[in-house]
């Protein structure tokens, strides 16, 4: 275990003896802080540097937690990648941290593993966000395929896209290949992305932090975990109160998608980011930071008092 500041960096080994590559950021040696564990996208793609880039502006009032799920980064890619293990690895960190109650944030695929946690853990939740979220696994991922195959600003190989999709990459690099040819995708329209300033509009921190490719994660997420996926009918019994942020142009996850799980949710507030594509913290990033600071301070922290 390494301290950076109030940065704390540490291997945590969970029971099945894998290594996840976990960061807390504004971490106290008493623990009095409230917690929040952010999950990040992209099984196999994404780090925990785009949660941390996301939520460092939280950490003098949360200790936040960011890691590589098994699977991704720096953790040890040594399965089971199913849904209920990653959740397993949520709790053993959880409990690692030395919380009974947390804030859960999740974003894009991360969001997914999210919601299946609140619904078998609720009773741990003082707060929920989402960031670009489907509840269906099913229609998803074809959807957000049919979007790109139609699209005006990427030229992609269609079957190679369509394995990303499908979870039959062929190896990894078929995946490094098929998500450079997407990335400009994830981008909102390039006369939004002109409105806003250098300060205002930072490069996106979807992919970042990204140097290995990890198709097997992929595969399995998108080939099991998606068509399994369907949480529409259980998302009446999430408590906590929720943040669903979704970008106007966020042809992922689009915004009828968020919209049907804020609809649905007993508590929940959807915040559409109009000049955002998939990242809204990075597109819009001081929209972003008020936005999540006004619901923590209206609905998630007075439950702590």
């Amino acid at each position: 275990m390494a301290s950076q500041g109030t940065t704390t960096v540490s291997t945590v080994k969970t029971d099945d003896g894998v290594n996840l590559h976990v960061k807390v950021l504004g971490d106290d040696a008493t623990k009095r802080k409230p917690l929040l564990i952010s999950l990040h996208g992209a099984p196999g793609l994404s780090t925990h540097m785009e949660p941390e880039a996301s939520f460092a502006f939280l950490s003098d009032t949360f200790r936040v937690l960011v890691y590589d799920a098994r699977g991704s980064g720096i953790s040890d890619h040594i399965g089971p990648y199913t849904h209920d293990r990653w959740i397993k690895d949520i709790e053993i960190l959880r409990q690692w941290a030395g919380a009974e109650t947390f804030v859960l944030a999740g974003a894009s695929y991360g969001a997914f593993i999210a919601l299946d946690y609140a619904i078998l853990h609720g009773d741990r939740l003082y707060g929920l966000l989402l960031r670009g979220a489907w509840a269906n696994g099913k229609l998803g991922p074809m959807n957000a395929l049919a979007n790109i195959l139609t699209s005006h600003k990427v030229k992609v190989d269609v079957a190679r896209q369509v394995r990303v999709w499908s979870g039959t990459l062929r190896n990894d690099e078929d995946y490094e290949a098929a998500i450079l040819e997407l990335l400009p995708f994830y981008t909102p329209p390039e006369d939004e992305s002109a409105t806003a300033t250098t300060e205002e509009k930072p490069e996106s921190t979807e992919f970042k932090g990204t140097v290995k490719y990890h198709s097997a994660t992929q595969n399995f997420a998108f080939s099991v975990n998606q068509p399994r996926f369907d949480v529409r009918d259980q998302l009446h019994t999430i408590k906590a109160p929720t943040l669903v942020v979704v970008g106007r142009h966020d042809n992922v996850t689009p915004v009828e998608c968020s919209r049907e799980i804020a609809d649905k949710l007993p508590h929940a507030r959807l915040e559409i980011f109009e000049k955002s594509g998939h990242s809204p913290p990075s597109d819009e990033p001081q929209k972003f930071e008020a936005v999540v600071a006004d619901w923590l301070k209206a609905d998630v922290l007075p439950v702590l008092k």
